[in-house]
């Protein structure tokens, strides 16, 4: 099937897409981080400047959300090593893992509990930035906690934010916006969990649901801020802010693996597994990494098999000219913060030579894997968080860094990255629905990964 052009699209991937099998998608493109051409609209000083913004909001962070105290004002998370897990997962997909598996427990992000923590809340603190600066009411010199003032507050007020999401997004963006004093308006598509749209509420966030998907909501949300030179629309679809913000992620993990002495390097390689919505998140993860480690960094993108946007778009070379719906697929998934039907075209420019592959997850799997998650490590993630943790019992991967000469010996030094992007503030009794849910897929079937 043609698709375009320039592109020919392989006949057993579009019909596993179709349909919504399990599959893998090995990225021809893929070079290496040294011979890539950089991108004129990118560069890594952009990457330092953000942390640089970040550590000045720290003091801020530190005063309105008591949470962050404790780090003084730095949003992260920890990394866990969990080897019970990768035995449960050993056992239940009949697979092995060689190598060391941790977790980047990004669904232990304080203030929204989610990746969306760190692009959604840097590119509101850049725009609160950028506004005080213009009004002379800060210097880059000051203590930034000073914005917590009323006088602050009012002036924030002024001004208002608008944004489309599925759910995490308008979270992390509703809670800070709100917090610094904004009026905010989230556009949340039909994806969006209730429990979320109440949270966003009790914030003070204005919360217009919309009966289309993610897509819908966005542009309903860049229609509000046409009208409005005071109103500043954040694009989850193309902001290079949001993407910034995610890739000051590489720099924080370099410094933990050196205090947990996780080496990377070449015979230590860094195997990195991402769950994929629109592609911000993992796009600007993954070109963060690639900064920091290089080539020693592999990162695998993970969508639900009713909504591979991004493997759609770079597999067949059309990014956002093609939607998931343009195959039939319906884009409808538990895994709410991954239900998206085109791809960033930001992101996927950015990163179309840097990610290894992308495979795609049933629900099913996600939520036999949150089910396995919690009982061997008493570690409890939404549905979407657990598409990261199916890639590294998938011997397609293995085979596929194989291919790119990796020896048995490296592979067995090697570090998985499993990326949880979300779960600690989903409500308790919702959690132990999505636990029985997924008690009640493992008992169905023992489970076989995708053998395409």
């Amino acid at each position: 099937m043609s698709l375009n052009n320039d592109v020919q699209i392989d006949q057993q991937l579009l019909s596993g897409l179709k349909n919504k099998r399990e599959t893998f998608w090995p990225n021809s493109l893929l070079k290496s981080y040294h011979t890539i051409e950089k991108n004129p609209s990118l560069n890594s000083n952009e990457l330092y400047q953000a942390e640089k913004l970040l550590l000045r909001f720290a003091p801020y962070l530190a005063k309105v959300f008591p949470e962050t105290a404790e780090m003084n004002g730095i949003i992260e998370s920890p990394i866990r090593r969990i080897p019970t897990m990768k035995k449960a997962l050993q056992e239940h997909y009949h697979s092995s893992i060689p190598g060391n598996l941790v977790l980047k427990c990004d669904n232990e992000l304080p203030i929204a509990g989610s990746i969306k923590a760190r692009g959604g809340i840097f590119e509101v603190l850049k725009y609160a930035e950028t506004l005080a600066l213009k009004n002379n009411m800060i210097t880059i010199q000051d203590d930034y906690s000073k914005l917590a003032s009323e006088t602050f507050r009012q002036f924030f007020s002024q001004y208002s934010i608008s944004v489309g999401s599925t759910g995490n997004l308008a979270l992390s963006i509703g809670t800070m916006a709100a917090k610094l004093g904004f009026k905010v308006t989230v556009h949340m598509s039909h994806e969006a969990k209730e429990w979320k749209k109440s949270l966003l509420r009790s914030k003070g966030v204005n919360v217009v649901e919309h009966a289309n998907d993610f897509s819908f909501a966005v542009d309903e949300g860049r229609k509000q801020c046409t009208a409005d030179a005071n109103c500043y629309f954040i694009d989850d679809e193309n902001s290079l802010d949001l993407f910034l913000g995610y890739a000051v992620a590489a720099l924080r993990l370099k410094k933990q693996f050196e205090e947990e002495k996780i080496q990377v390097n070449e015979n230590h390689p860094l195997i990195v597994y991402l769950p994929c919505g629109v592609g911000g998140g993992p796009g600007g993860v993954t070109y963060g990494l690639k900064h920091v480690f290089g080539d020693h960094v592999h990162c695998y993108f993970a969508e639900p098999t009713h909504s591979p946007c991004m493997l759609l778009g770079l597999s067949t070379g059309k990014h956002e000219n093609i939607s998931v719906q343009d195959i039939g697929l319906d884009n409808k998934t538990d895994a709410d913060g991954l239900a998206v039907g085109r791809p960033s075209a930001l992101a996927g420019r950015l990163i179309e030579r840097l990610v290894n592959g992308i495979y795609t997850v049933s629900d099913q799997n996600l939520y036999k894997m949150l089910a396995l998650l919690h009982s061997s490590e008493s570690i409890s993630l939404e549905p979407s968080a657990l598409a990261g943790m199916y890639g590294p019992v998938l011997t397609q991967v293995h085979s596929h860094l194989k291919t790119l000469e990796m020896t048995k010996d490296q592979l067995k030094n090697a570090t998985h990255l499993v990326w949880a992007t979300g779960g600690s503030f989903v409500p308790p009794a919702i959690m132990e629905d999505y636990i029985a849910k997924g008690e009640s897929c493992l008992k169905e079937n023992t489970g076989n990964p995708i053998s395409q």
